[in-house]
């Protein structure tokens, strides 16, 4: 009967498992065969994923339990965050930009 390379590394690796000198070496070899493509895999699934979500920004609702100023922010015109972007965060009053 004969197993083919993969089957020979893969009876290698878990027959280095089963001493305690292989460790290093039996883990080394699992990140690189197993970990690095599951990453790989993860990452390219993100980005699917991401390339099919729409980017359109959600009509704006005033809710009055939102955005509530009790007093103006000590930089700028005080009604901008530290990092405000007018794409994604509207003020009080709703989007700055004209196309929302």
């Amino acid at each position: 009967m004969s197993l083919s390379s993969a089957g020979l590394a893969a009876r290698r690796v878990f027959a280095a498992a089963s001493s305690h000198e292989g460790g290093a070496r039996t883990w080394k070899i699992l990140s690189f065969v197993v970990a690095l493509p599951s990453v790989g895999v993860c990452m390219a699934n993100a980005y699917m994923k991401e390339q099919q979500k729409s980017h359109e920004v959600p009509e704006f609702v005033p809710y009055t339990h939102l955005r509530i100023r009790s007093k103006k922010f000590p930089w700028g015109d005080g009604d901008h965050s530290l990092f405000h972007n007018p794409h994604k965060n509207p003020l009080p009053t709703g989007y700055e930009d004209s196309h929302h």
